[in-house]
């Protein structure tokens, strides 16, 4: 007689253990509510994109761009932006559908490409922590409190803004040890901020930008050009890199879904803080079987992954980057300057304080300060996260030396990682450690979304990809990897394109 026992592990991949199986939870089992409508969506399922958008938010919004605007204008820079948001949160989708079906985060996932996690796992984290731990956007956030509590902008080399920056590498990780669950934690505080940021930067924009700057920012967002003239490829590959969050390498951040239970995520375990209980994370994912059921809820979790990426975060960071840069361009306008990469955390609080008075100046301290301590938090956060799951899904000597407790590693390593970090402030400025860590960024789109490729075609069939969906990873390769490839070449010569 035939065996018509039901499989009870997924074999996805090499080199890593088999998937168990099990049912897609509902979404309603995961957030615990009867039904969900747009309350329990804003208050329940919105969450990872928001951790997301505060980075992306940050050095690319409050630094990059304005930079660019400031000496370029508009025009030649503004579809750069649109293309990579446009690419980025599609990437972004993409490596958060491996999460949903596996329960898995794409560092853990990426071990299961041939020829295995012997060789990924160790290139995905070195790469992570290669392209942050210059410290770029603490850097600038140290420079804008420096002026928040002094009143003026400081020196060139000037000591105390590091310290600063180091001061606000230790409130993150106060902000991590107090809380139950991380991830909560940080949506938390992104709302907060994410929502500060935007409104407080749309009221000074509304009241000092005039319509003709607004109108050439969104028209330059949709007008195809040749790069302006003078840009070099480092500024135009980073700006390129860090629109929206981090090109190749946003699938550190991604991971962020299986800790809020989107999907198999919700069987497969969380990092909780200090204050929270004690966790185990399972080494190995789980996905769902193949049948109508599930079929039926993947749909209902994937269009919840649609609304929180293109309904919160492509928008979001759009609007991050327009607000900004029009406000940049107004600054110029104003002073008859332009933006240089030693003062540019800080040239806008300058001009306003001159043109308007210290209300406005403290107003754009502030806010330059929230903005950049918001990348600060994610990608100081993921830096540690990434590593903490990669070590624990693939050592059992670890998992056994912390008894099954990710807090055990988690918080050794964020200490570590600080002190390195302090380091590094001290060797470059700000702008040039941001511009060195997209174009890093950059280098992952050149390998990352071939891997992609490779996971989520063996999903399960309900979660796998359509074939434009390979089309357009492709694209990601093609545009951020030529900015890398000219990055490269302008480090080391010539770039291969002036402009």
């Amino acid at each position: 007689m035939a065996d018509v026992t039901e499989p009870r592990s997924y074999q996805l991949g090499v080199s890593r253990p088999p998937l168990d199986l099990a049912d897609l939870p509902e979404p309603e089992e995961v957030f615990g509510v009867r039904r969900i409508g747009p309350k329990e969506l804003v208050k329940f399922a919105i969450g990872p994109s928001l951790i997301a958008l505060g980075i992306s938010v940050g050095s690319g919004e409050w630094l990059l761009g304005p930079q660019a605007v400031g000496q370029y204008g508009f025009v030649g820079v503004g579809w750069v932006i649109l293309i990579s948001a446009l690419l980025q949160t599609f990437y972004n989708v993409e490596c958060s559908r491996y999460v949903l079906a596996t329960g898995e985060v794409p560092v853990v996932g990426w071990g299961r490409v041939p020829p295995g996690f012997l060789l990924w796992v160790p290139v995905s984290v070195g790469l992570v922590i290669f392209a942050f731990i210059a410290g770029g956007w603490a850097a600038g956030a140290g420079q804008g409190m420096y002026a928040l509590v002094h009143g003026e902008l400081p020196r060139s080399g000037a000591e105390e803004p590091r310290l600063w920056a180091i001061a606000l590498l230790l409130l993150v990780f106060a902000i991590t040890a107090s809380a139950r669950r991380i991830s909560r934690a940080l949506e938390l505080a992104n709302w907060l901020m994410v929502v500060s940021i935007l409104v407080g930067l749309l009221l000074i924009d509304l009241f000092i930008v005039p319509f003709e700057l607004w109108w050439e920012g969104i028209r330059g967002f949709f007008t195809p050009a040749s790069p302006p003239e003078g840009i070099t490829a480092t500024q135009l590959g980073a700006l390129a890199g860090f629109t929206a969050l981090a090109s190749g390498l946003n699938w550190y951040v991604m991971g962020h879904y299986r800790d809020k239970g989107y999907g198999m995520g919700y069987r497969t375990g969380y990092i909780s803080g200090l204050r929270g209980e004690r966790r185990e994370i399972l080494p190995v994912g789980v996905t769902f079987p193949d049948d109508a059921a599930n079929t039926a809820r993947w749909r209902r979790w994937y269009r919840l992954l649609l609304t929180d990426m293109w309904g919160v975060f492509f928008v979001g960071a759009m609007l991050g980057m327009l607000l900004p840069t029009i406000l940049m361009a107004r600054a110029v306008e104003l002073s008859g300057e332009t933006p240089t990469q030693a003062n540019v955390p800080t040239f806008v609080a300058g001009v306003l304080d001159a043109e308007y008075g210290r209300v406005l100046f403290y107003i754009a301290l502030v806010l330059g300060v929230v903005i950049l301590f918001s990348t600060q938090l994610g990608i100081f956060e993921a830096m540690v996260r990434v590593t903490t799951d990669a070590a624990h899904a693939t050592s059992p000597a670890l998992r056994k030396l912390i008894e099954g407790d990710p807090r055990r590693f988690y918080y050794p390593f964020m200490l570590l990682l600080i002190v390195v970090i302090s380091v590094i402030l001290h060797l470059a400025l700000p702008v040039s450690l941001v511009q060195w860590s997209a174009n890093m960024s950059n280098l992952g789109a050149l390998i990352f979304p071939f891997m992609l490729m490779y996971l989520n075609s063996k999903l399960p069939r309900p979660a796998r990809p359509r074939p434009w969906h390979y089309v357009l990873l492709g694209a990601n390769v093609l545009f951020f990897g030529f900015f890398f490839v000219n990055f490269i070449a302008d480090f080391v010569g010539d770039p291969l394109v002036t402009f």
